[in-house]
């Protein structure tokens, strides 16, 4: 095998593994949306507590997931937050996911 052939096998398993990492996340994302809606756990706790699988997740998705929260109310709730929806759990302080949490908790 010369360099090339080698260096396009390599990039291809990472692609791969790239690929399966993906189908993960967005799996676990899936049923972790099914969980809150459900109520077996709370918008509040996957903001505190932040699995690696919702680092890149944006906080409006994670708060849609609850039951009688729609965008509009999403957006009221993050407004007052001086969030944006598109915020990411995982670039969030622990400032803000403490805030953000109280206000869930808070809001009936």
């Amino acid at each position: 095998m010369d360099a090339r052939t080698v260096d396009l096998h390599v990039h291809g398993h990472q692609r791969l593994e790239a690929l399966a990492r993906a189908n993960r996340v967005r799996q676990t994302r899936a049923v972790l949306k099914r969980r809150i809606a459900d109520g077996d756990v709370s918008a509040a706790d996957v903001i505190l507590l932040h699995r690696w699988e919702v680092e890149t997740m944006p906080v409006g998705d994670v708060l849609t997931s609850q039951r009688r929260w729609g965008d509009t109310r999403c957006r009221r709730f993050l407004t007052a937050m001086r969030m944006q929806e598109s915020k990411t759990i995982g670039s969030m302080t622990e400032r803000q996911r403490l805030a953000l949490a109280a206000g869930l908790c808070a809001d009936p």
